[in-house]
């Protein structure tokens, strides 16, 4: 583990971009083998606008990066944050509680909260007006929601009180998770059940890709399901039934659109239906 978190401190960029390329080109090949919806759309033009917002993210995150590493060392050369005040224990430990923590502000928390407050939603409705999600649509982020991630980020590091190898493990981890959670894959369904316990499982995230609420408004976890099944927002539903996109939005053509998607936030909220 002392190997792991060393190696983590000074991770090369081209070390978490090959991470990054590396998870989508692995599960692009895998929904190819074991498709969950038939692939009756065009793949690479419908990846473009969806590669699109994975550039502007990391455009955003890299010149950033020093505020993790500002915030990191203050927090630890203060004794601040959840696993500092924590009692001496294993450094195995250490590492999978700093996960956790990050995985709750960095991305449970930041997830809640946009769906809940009306103008962060709409800047998130980009990602969730996909009607073929797929491992590419996991970097689908517009460029303001990028931003507004990265301060929930912040605040994750800064009360939690990660180090640095902590915090680039659990952002590898999470790159990693959320293509394998929204990729178009078909996993046995005992199989994905059984997952679905400890991480977030494929039919599990697919559930809040759903159309309409309440399913919207469930499942908001990206590495561990745990957050969901405890803070009462874990759904089901049957992948079969599950149809992408959001009411409130239909077009296809406007949200499949680089330029349409960019100014999704600037429009007029418009109140969802929702199913009993």
């Amino acid at each position: 583990m002392e190997s792991i978190i060393k190696y983590f401190e000074t991770i090369p960029p081209l070390h978490r971009s090959l991470i990054l390329v590396g998870g989508i080109t692995f599960f692009w090949i895998l929904e190819g083998i074991v498709p969950l919806f038939s692939v009756n759309y065009k793949k690479w033009q419908h990846a473009l606008p969806n590669f699109f917002f994975t550039l502007t993210t990391i455009l955003i995150n890299m010149p950033l990066a020093f505020l993790l590493l500002l915030c990191s060392d203050w927090a630890v050369n203060n004794s601040f944050g959840i696993i500092n005040w924590m009692p001496a224990m294993p450094l195995w430990l250490y590492v999978v509680l700093g996960v956790l923590f990050l995985d709750f502000f960095g991305a449970y928390l930041a997830h809640l909260v946009e769906h809940k407050v009306k103008p962060l939603w709409m800047v998130h409705l980009v990602h969730h007006s996909d009607h073929n999600v797929d491992t590419t649509t996991a970097n689908r982020h517009h460029p303001l929601e990028s931003c507004i991630r990265y301060a929930f980020t912040l605040f994750g590091v800064l009360i939690v009180g990660a180090p640095i190898g902590v915090i680039m493990l659990y952002q590898s981890l999470s790159v990693i998770c959320s293509q394998f959670n929204h990729a178009n894959i078909s996993l046995p369904r005992k199989l994905d059940k059984a997952i679905s316990y400890l991480i977030v499982s494929p039919d599990m995230h697919k559930v809040h890709h759903h159309y309409i609420l309440p399913y919207t408004d469930s499942n908001y976890g990206n590495i561990f399901s745990i957050w969901d099944r405890l803070l009462g927002t874990y759904m089901e539903l049957d992948r079969d039934k599950i149809k992408y996109g959001v009411d409130t939005f239909p077009d296809e053509k406007e949200n499949s659109s680089i330029k349409g998607l960019l100014r999704q936030p600037f429009h007029k909220y418009r109140k969802p239906t929702t199913i009993n």
